[in-house]
């Protein structure tokens, strides 16, 4: 049966587009960094260090004195994160995010986008000519912590003298928002020169938990164009574009860290997966300082998780960073509804239960249409099988009759699959929806097993601990299939057949959000068939 044969093609291509990314990473294409005890770096790094300054350069006519300070942690403190920043250049240190955590047991410490093995690589640090302006200058900070609460903003000013520059590096916080704005001026401490000023970032795998669906990656956008690369080898090599850049980023599912120049022309950006540690540099094009005068850069900077609202104000159109992919138009609408229903009900599940149901809704009718097709189908199978084996050994002949049966039956034979086709689109838009949803991160269904104590769906971002969802979702489809009419072809009935057990094998290893949905849909996809065939 022709339409059967367009089934099978689709499920299989989706059962490919669906199993790819496993794919990757158990064949190691796409796996996750391994820490590299030596690996050659492009620039001198070093920690900031506390210890006593060299002794301060003689000051000059043409400048005002520069006394460098000691080193020391500052801390700034509020709503959404406590950030501790070294004074030795203004990089960071710690950035912990106040309302979100590591894990989902008690007690679990709050994501820090700035772990260990990232502070060795400076983050937040300014390159001026290429050069770490956090180890090969002298800095000198005055003020102290700072806490802000909700509408309050401040700013930190760091001053220093790197390469014969004048530089000083304002940081503005804002309570309200993980974006923080710096403004860096440069003055040359005699002659005229040319600086050349770097603005980056970095992190460690922002992605512990992940698996082989969350990857953390290396983000820009370029020319409105979103682009990314996530394979540990080619970060490894480094990667480079150059032109109008709104933002570089190192990024995962959930959590972004980003720089965004205020002038987005003729930036180059650096990424790299060095020790384990993904970096992100920002560079301007050269700018000439006369003698006597000043110049100043400026970027945006984020250090948070993906939250829509937040980041829909951002400026660079940080917002894109939140990528659904080719289906976005149909991902963004329905993440809202996801939102819209959790607030009434309270539980993410069961708010995917009821935007399955209203997707099965606009469907129905296209589904009633695909159903009532097949059982068509059905009753001219032995009429077709006739012409099989009448005609087989001629093919035009066989085709030209079967077609000549359809029109006198005024039957479809591609009915049964076409209102399938149509939402391909929505269920790949709601896959990227889920999978990209930072409100489904550590968000509970049914938090333990009926009448045990045991740990289940408590996250609906990670996979079902006891893989009960995704095996009674190809229990579902297996009932599915014997509802459905048989096709004619032995082979395409096996290859039918065959499907659950590929689905429940690539759902194992899912976000249980995502098997929720499918199986509710499943359940409410047999209702439907066994009402028709109630009817019929």
């Amino acid at each position: 049966m022709e339409s059967k044969r367009v089934i099978i093609a689709v499920t299989l291509s989706l059962a490919v587009m669906l199993g790819w990314s496993y794919l990757a990473e158990h064949m190691g294409w796409n796996g996750q960094p391994v820490p590299q005890t030596q690996q050659e770096q492009a620039a001198p790094q070093s920690t900031p260090q506390s210890a006593e300054p060299a002794p301060a350069p003689a000051p000059r006519a043409d400048a005002p004195v520069f006394l460098p300070s000691p080193g020391r942690e500052v801390t700034v403190t509020t709503p959404l994160y406590k950030a501790v920043l070294h004074s030795g250049g203004g990089v960071l240190k710690h950035f912990s995010l106040t309302r979100y955590r590591a894990a989902i047991t008690t007690g679990a410490p709050a994501v820090d986008l700035v772990d260990t093995a990232s502070t060795v690589m400076s983050p937040l640090g300014l390159l001026i000519n290429g050069q770490p302006s956090w180890s090969t200058g002298q800095w000198s900070f005055e003020g102290g912590d700072m806490s802000l609460a909700a509408g309050q903003s401040g700013v930190l000013t760091f001053t220093g003298e790197v390469d014969g520059v004048r530089v000083v590096r304002e940081l503005t916080f804002n309570a309200d928002t993980y974006l923080i704005s710096e403004t860096v001026r440069l003055a040359p401490l005699a002659e005229a020169r040319t600086v050349r000023v770097g603005f980056t970032v970095g992190a460690g795998n922002l992605s512990p938990n992940g698996g082989q669906y969350d990857h953390t990656r290396v983000a820009w956008l370029h020319d409105g164009s979103f682009d990314e690369k996530t394979s540990a080898s080619d970060l490894e090599k480094g990667v480079q574009q150059t032109g109008a850049l709104s933002w570089g980023a190192v990024m995962s599912n959930y959590f972004l860290v980003a720089a965004a120049p205020v002038d987005t022309t003729g930036v180059t950006m650096k990424g790299k997966l060095q020790e384990g540690v993904y970096r992100v540099a920002m560079e301007r094009g050269d700018v000439s300082i006369p003698a006597g005068g000043e110049t100043s850069a400026a970027c945006n900077y984020w250090f948070g998780p993906k939250e829509r609202e937040l980041l829909k104000d951002a400026p660079n159109h940080l917002s894109e960073a939140i990528n659904l992919g080719w289906f976005s138009v149909i991902a963004r609408p329905l993440v809202d509804m996801l939102v819209f229903f959790h607030k009434y009900v309270g539980n993410y599940g069961v708010a995917i239960i009821l935007l399955t149901v209203v997707i099965k809704l606009v469907f129905w009718p296209l589904s009633h249409k695909s159903y009532k097709s097949m059982e068509q189908m059905k009753k001219l199978q032995p009429m077709l099988q006739k012409l099989r084996e009448k005609h087989g050994d001629d093919r035009e002949k066989m085709n030209e009759e079967m077609m000549r049966l359809y029109k006198t039956y005024k039957v479809n034979p591609a009915g049964g699959c076409l209102p399938m086709l149509v939402q391909i689109p929505v269920f790949f838009g709601l896959y990227q929806a889920l999978l990209n949803a930072i409100e489904l991160r550590h968000a509970s269904f049914i938090t333990h097993l009926p009448f045990t104590d045991m740990v289940w769906l408590a996250d609906l971002s990670a996979k079902d601990p006891y893989y009960i969802t995704p095996i009674v979702m190809g229990a579902t489809m297996l009932l599915q299939q014997k509802l459905t009419p048989a096709p004619g072809d032995p082979t395409q009935a096996k290859i039918m057949m065959f499907m659950p057990v590929v689905f429940t094998f690539m759902f194992l290893s899912f976000p249980s959000g995502l098997v929720v949905y499918w199986l509710c849909n499943n359940v409410l996809s047999i209702a439907q068939q066994w009402w028709m065939l109630r009817k019929a």
